[in-house]
């Protein structure tokens, strides 16, 4: 009797000898320096290392979720090698994809300077960046196509952190939706728009837990926790110069304080890691490979530890198929649904939807899609997911509509200074109206005050839900100061005032750009202030016929990369009897950091001759950059330049636009002079400057020679 007692004692305890201890893997924030957990994951997986849970803070995680969804760590680092991480930072999709209507506002006005104004007074973004790409990269990581991923559905226990902005809680993410739960922990403040959640605004959870061992010791009670702390180190006084620098020291010493408390908690047994991450920082997102090598190191000096949590091949492979998201093919999508739009009409959306029913969800050409949508302007941000019902697959795409609009205000603002002419200046302000009914009805209401002083008045009306036809009443007041010259000499100057009234009829081409037809009555008053009467005084009404068409594929508004416009202007007046053409064609490309852009223009009168107060005008930057602005008046204009640029530096994340050093060569010729008339023929010019695009606009100094020997210096700064 007593040897069988014995036996099954022997037995039990070497079945608890050889069963393996639970490991629970903590993965801590960094942004960018988060890429080491991927070298850190290829170890562990090289070691046949399961894990029994997981927690993740912002970047860890992403890599968190990632790996509890079923991806290697090979897949992993291929995905994150892959992304744009530069344009990802940017909800937007590139110039050439957004709606036209959009473009025009992004003309006229500083980027981000859009406000909403209603009856509950002013409301602001959130952050620099809503986080439109972000999310439908994590939808594409986790195949989100293939259906709606939930944290409590996953085969290996997850925990999320982030933080409620409103209350300084921590908020673990142990339910719900996946890739909801990874964008709100990676919400960081200020650049990153928090994320909603049941009331609830979410960031960051790096502010209060950046490194949660203790929620991965609640989640699974594992023997063992490896945790990996990629957090940034404080920086140094020297090197807090800036306002962002100073935001960014705020954030560290809140995240470096609660991970102190964090390691606290670490026992004997646990393994920690902390990768050499000097020289990357948190927005180092191209160095993704260097940063998962230098994680894979910081694993492999620890090597020895980590290997006594491994299992045998059979059942490590066991271990991991229940987790491996599995190479399946997205559904055939029986039902498109849009839902949760208020002021928008669905039709506005679905009209840039290509997935048809009965098709198969193409991942790709979806989030083309929902970016060309977002370029609309009317959301916040567009996000689908993939239900089963009865063995019926909905596509649901759920639009957020901006919560700040939808009626806003922007404004503009230029400065421009030069050598010979001094300064000028000008302050712009728009209110925008939008949704004015169901078929997209809009206004555009735009004041300027400076140097010119203007307002304009715009009534957009779609005639049918999705958008492609249109009517526009159009009516525009501007009074300028107009420099003459002559012998390059500056003889007087003129008072400009320009009124148009107009109806316009027109089409949306696609993404392409816009025609337009429609008659327009135009009144010009021209009085001389100061100078010789160089040329007479004039007081004229007349109305006439415009076409006007505007195709513009440029993949930014400024400083383009590539891509290619046309815009062409036609008006015509029997009763003032003359006709003008403007034609202007741009085409650049790039290869490297070199950027070169060809340009062409005209303007000149098919029928009669142009009046001087409705004249075409060279001179200014790259406009005959040698010669002071519109210093030639006249008809019969041509101008043609060539650029050559090199790109010297970028703007940081979730900025748009980048700093170049360029030259151009330009020629211009007018057929008929009411100013500099003695300046016949071909006239050519050159330039040398330095610039780019910023957050308030265009950046750019320059110089410019003439031929003639002229020659001017430029300063601008703002929006044209």
């Amino acid at each position: 009797m007593l040897r069988p007692v014995l036996t099954l004692l022997l037995l039990c305890l070497s079945a608890s000898a050889m069963a393996r201890p639970t490991v629970g893997l903590v993965l801590g924030g960094g942004g960018a320096r988060g890429a080491a957990h991927i070298g850190v994951l290829e170890v562990l997986e090289e070691l046949r290392v399961p894990v029994d849970c997981v927690a993740g803070t912002s970047m860890g995680a992403l890599v968190a979720g990632a790996y509890a969804g079923g991806l290697t760590p090979a897949a992993m680092r291929e995905a994150l090698a892959k992304a744009d991480w530069s344009d990802m930072f940017m909800d937007n999709p590139e110039y050439s994809e957004l709606s036209y209507r959009n473009k025009t506002i992004s003309r006229r006005f500083v980027p981000g300077s859009e406000t909403g104004v209603g009856a509950n007074g002013v409301h602001y973004q959130g952050g620099m960046v809503a986080g439109q790409k972000i999310k439908l990269f994590f939808n594409q990581l986790v195949r989100s196509d293939l259906g709606e991923r939930s944290i409590e559905g996953l085969p290996l226990p997850l925990s999320i952190i982030a933080t409620d902005i409103g209350s300084g809680d921590r908020v673990v993410f142990r339910d719900g939706s996946l890739t909801r739960a990874m964008r709100a922990s990676m919400s960081v403040p200020g650049l990153l728009a928090p994320a909603e959640y049941n009331g609830r605004k979410l960031v960051d959870g790096g502010l209060v837990d950046n490194l949660p061992i203790e929620e991965a010791r609640q989640r699974c009670q594992p023997d063992v926790i490896i945790a990996i702390n990629v957090g940034s180190p404080l920086l140094k006084p020297e090197e807090i110069g800036s306002l962002l620098s100073v935001s960014a020291q705020m954030v560290n010493i809140l995240t470096e304080q609660n991970v102190t408390r964090s390691l606290a908690g670490l026992k004997t047994q646990d393994i920690y890691i902390r990768p050499n991450l000097d020289g990357i920082t948190a927005g180092d997102f191209q160095k993704n490979a260097e940063t998962a090598d230098r994680g894979r190191a910081a694993a492999e000096a620890v090597r020895d530890r980590l290997r006594t949590l491994g299992v045998g091949e059979d059942e490590y492979r066991r271990w991991w198929q229940g987790i491996e998201l599995a190479r399946l093919v997205p559904p055939n999508v029986d039902e498109i649904a849009v839902v949760g739009l208020k002021d928008v009409n669905p039709a506005a959306l679905t009209r840039h939807l290509e997935q048809q029913s009965g098709e198969q969800i193409d991942t790709a050409r979806l989030n083309r899609n929902l970016l060309r949508a977002y370029g609309d302007g009317y959301y916040e941000g567009i996000d689908y997911e993939v239900l089963s019902i009865r063995d019926r697959h909905i596509l649901r795409v759920l639009p957020v509509e901006k919560p700040w609009g939808p009626d806003y205000v922007r404004v503009g603002v230029h400065l421009q200074s030069t050598l010979r002419r001094g300064s000028s200046y000008g302050l712009r302000g728009g209110y925008h109206r939008t949704w004015l009914n169901r078929l997209g009805g809009e206004f555009l209401l735009t004041g300027e005050i400076g140097t010119t002083d203007a307002i304009n008045f715009d009534f957009y009306q779609p005639v049918e839900a999705t958008q492609v036809f249109f009517v526009e009443p159009q009516f525009g007041y501007r009074r300028k100061e107009v420099d003459i010259f002559e012998r390059d000499k500056h003889i007087a100057q003129y008072r400009f005032v320009e009124g148009r009234l107009g109806l316009m009829a027109g089409a949306n081409i696609g993404r392409l750009g816009q025609v337009r037809a429609g008659w327009e009555q135009q009144h010009y008053r021209t009085v001389r202030e100061v100078g010789t009467l160089w040329l007479p005084e004039e007081d004229v009404r007349y109305g006439g016929w415009r076409l006007a068409l505007d195709l513009d594929q440029k993949d930014r508004l400024h400083n383009a990369t590539r891509g290619w416009a046309i815009r062409g202007n036609y008006f015509d007046s029997a009763k003032a009897d003359y006709s003008k053409l403007e034609a202007e064609i741009q085409a650049s490309g790039s290869l490297g950091d070199f950027v070169v852009t060809g340009r062409f223009r005209y303007i000149g009168s098919p029928r009669g001759q142009l009046p001087y107060y409705d004249a075409g005008a060279l001179g200014g930057f790259l406009n005959l950059s040698g010669f002071s602005q519109g210093q030639i008046l006249g008809d019969e204009i041509r101008y043609g330049s060539l650029q050559a640029e090199k790109i010297i530096g970028r703007l940081p994340l979730g900025l748009r636009g980048d700093m170049r050093l360029g030259f151009a060569l330009e020629t211009g010729k007018a057929g008929l002079r009411y100013t500099e008339t003695t300046r016949v023929g071909w006239l050519n010019s050159g330039a040398v400057y330095v610039g780019g695009e910023t957050p308030i606009g265009m950046l750019y100094l320059g110089f410019g020679r003439s031929n003639a020997g002229t020659s001017n210096i430029y300063l601008f700064v703002g929006t044209p």
